[in-house]
C-alpha cells in the first residue's frame, strides 16, 4: 500500500521545471492510478481540505482511493493516523517530502520516498511499454497456408 501526500506530490511535480502538460489534482490521480495498476499495487492519496464541490472527475480511477482530510484536519494528520493504525506498517510506503511524515513512517518501519523521487519513478515506469500477454502466433502473423485458407473462406482470389 502506498500512502501519498497529495498536494505535496503535486507541488513537487510543478517544481520539475516543466512548463507544459502539468497535471491538476484529477489528472495526477489518473496518472497514479495507471502507475499503481501497472506495478500491481494499491494506494491512497490524501489531499488537504474538502476538495472541489464536483468530485466526479475522481470517479473510475483504479487502484487509488482519493481522500480529502476535511475542514477540521489536514492531510499530514490523516496520513500519520493511517500509519499508526496500519496492522502491517512494513508493507507501507509513504510518499511525502515532509520530514514529519517520513519520520512517522520510519518510526513504524514503513518505507518512505520523497515526492520528487517518487514522481521520477512514476514517469520511468509509465514510459515502459506494457507487457503484452499475446500468443506468439499473433505477433508472428499467419502462415502462408492459414492465409490461403482465410482467402478461400472469404472468396478472395490471390
Amino acid at each position: 500500500m502506498i500512502l501519498i501526500d497529495g498536494y505535496n506530490l503535486l507541488w513537487a511535480v510543478k517544481q520539475t521545471g516543466q512548463t507544459t502538460g502539468l497535471p491538476d489534482d484529477v489528472e495526477l490521480c489518473r496518472i497514479l492510478g495507471r502507475y499503481l495498476k501497472q506495478i500491481g499495487q494499491s494506494g491512497e492519496i490524501i489531499f488537504d481540505g474538502i476538495g472541489p464541490p464536483d468530485k466526479t472527475g475522481f470517479d473510475n480511477i483504479t487502484n487509488l482511493e482519493i481522500i480529502f482530510s476535511g475542514q477540521n484536519s489536514d492531510a499530514d494528520t490523516v496520513i500519520e493516523d493511517k500509519i499508526k493504525a496500519n496492522s502491517a506498517p512494513k508493507s507501507l510506503t509513504v510518499v511525502s517530502s515532509d520530514r514529519r511524515l517520513r519520520d512517522a513512517a520510519h518510526s513504524r518501519k514503513a518505507a518512505s520516498a520523497k515526492s520528487q523521487v517518487f514522481w521520477n519513478d512514476v514517469q520511468k515506469e509509465l514510459s515502459k511499454k506494457e507487457k503484452l500477454d499475446e500468443p506468439t502466433q499473433k505477433q508472428q502473423g499467419l502462415t502462408e497456408s492459414e492465409t490461403q485458407q482465410w482467402l478461400n473462406i472469404f472468396g478472395i482470389e490471390d
